[in-house]
């Protein structure tokens, strides 16, 4: 996942991060050496206290181990990860430097239209609330459950917004990027609806006709041929680009590989998927 180059840690913001963590621990040091009774003794010095660390640089930018804290939290967000079980750090951090390397290109093609406005954001916090099965338990239509929701998984409004701010920006990139210009052929709708949807029926079960599904199968078609374009260009992004791991504990295995980068369509995710038989109880 990773190339072994040189680190340049020229971009600014990457000096901003690394400059404010080395003041807030000399802060920190100071706070506590200064907190003592009157007459006690001074403490003899503990060593540094670690409080975070880069554990990866994209193009100069840095990735810090809070970084991965916070995306496994928001990873209750994503409900593409039905049934996976809980984020791994290797995994959450694949998902950043992918989500990096998007947001790069956004920024040098300064495409400023790709950014979701307020209400689109809140529209899409309005359906996690709604709809999230995470959320539905514990009552996220109310304001009171939804408090309860973001303080039961170490969230706050501030992080569900930037985040969903993000999937949004980087989802109307990838429709813009890669949706234009692919058509999808009478003859792929049909094949699709024999040869996948119809084994999905078990005997005796109301099959939807043709007709009433070949919209739905042309979006799943559409959405399949954008992430087989997506894939290889953020393939090629990874290879081009300086992109190191500094923690060895979060390389991927070389016989490994790296995860998928999941649905772009939820805020949880950078890539679009449709499932199948989701949308057979509406049909």
């Amino acid at each position: 996942m990773s190339k072994r180059l040189p680190i340049r840690l020229q971009n600014a913001s990457g000096f901003a991060r690394l400059a404010a963590i080395a003041l807030f621990l000399t802060a920190v040091g100071i706070a506590l050496g200064s907190a003592q009774e009157p007459g006690q003794k001074p403490a003899a010095p503990a060593g540094p206290v670690v409080l975070d660390r880069v554990v990866a640089v994209v193009n100069n930018q840095a990735i810090l181990a809070s970084d991965i804290d916070d995306e496994i939290r928001l990873s209750v967000l994503d409900p593409g990860r039905g049934g996976l079980g809980v984020l791994t750090r290797i995994n959450a951090l694949d998902q950043l430097i992918g989500r990096a390397l998007i947001q790069q290109q956004i920024r040098q093609e300064d495409l400023q239209s790709s950014a979701p406005a307020q209400d689109e954001v809140d529209a899409r916090l309005a359906e996690i609330r709604k709809d999230l099965p995470a959320c539905v338990r514990q009552n996220c239509a109310s304001d009171e459950g939804w408090k309860a929701f973001l303080s039961a998984h170490g969230l706050t409004q501030e992080h569900v917004e930037t985040y969903a701010r993000y999937r949004l920006e980087i989802l109307r990139f990838i429709e813009r990027r890669f949706r234009q210009g692919i058509s999808i052929q009478p003859q792929e709708i049909e094949t699709y609806y024999h040869d996948t949807l119809l084994p999905q029926y078990a005997k005796g079960e109301a099959i939807p006709p043709l007709d009433a599904v070949s919209a739905r199968i042309e979006e799943i078609l559409l959405q399949q041929r954008v992430n087989a374009l997506f894939d290889d260009w953020l393939s090629n992004l990874r290879k081009q680009g300086d992109v190191e791991v500094l923690d060895p504990t979060l390389e991927v295995p070389a016989a490994a590989t790296p995860p998928a980068l999941a649905n772009t369509a939820t805020p949880g995710s950078t890539r679009i998927a449709v499932p199948i038989r989701s949308e057979r109880g509406s049909q």
